[in-house]
C-alpha cells in the first residue's frame, strides 16, 4: 500500500524560510511532485521531481525560491522554501506517480503553511 506522509508546515513570517519533506513507502515512483491550495483556490502546481534524474521543474512563481529534491536512499522529496511570501499561504501536498504522467493517483494528507505578513 502506497503511503505519503508529508510533515514541515507552520507558521512563519514573510521572507523566512520552511522545508516540507513527504516520505514515501510501499512503492518506486517515477516523478513527485508538491501542489498547494490556498483558500477558496483551486489546487495549483507548484514543483516536480524526476525520481530518476533529479530533473526537476517549477511554477513561476516560486522560481528562484523554492528548491525540490530528494533522497532516493530514504524514499523523501523536499521542497526547500526560502523568501516566502504570504501568498505562499496554502495547505501543501505531495503527490506521486508510479509512471510519468500518470495523473497522480497517490497523494499525501497535507501540511500547512502560513506566512505572515
Amino acid at each position: 500500500q502506497v503511503q505519503l506522509v508529508e510533515s514541515g508546515g507552520g507558521l512563519v513570517q514573510a521572507g523566512g524560510s520552511l522545508r516540507l519533506s513527504c516520505a514515501a513507502s510501499g512503492r518506486t515512483f517515477s516523478d513527485m511532485s508538491w501542489f498547494r491550495q490556498a483558500p477558496g483556490k483551486e489546487r495549483e502546481f507548484v514543483a516536480t521531481i524526476s525520481w530518476s534524474d533529479g530533473s526537476a521543474r517549477y511554477t513561476d512563481s516560486v522560481k528562484g525560491r523554492f528548491t525540490i529534491s530528494r533522497d532516493n536512499a530514504k524514499n523523501t522529496v523536499y521542497l526547500q522554501m526560502n523568501s516566502l511570501k504570504p501568498e505562499d499561504t496554502a495547505v501543501y501536498y505531495c503527490a506521486a506517480n508510479r509512471v510519468p504522467d500518470n495523473g497522480y493517483p497517490y497523494w499525501g494528507q497535507g501540511t500547512q503553511v502560513t506566512v505572515s505578513s
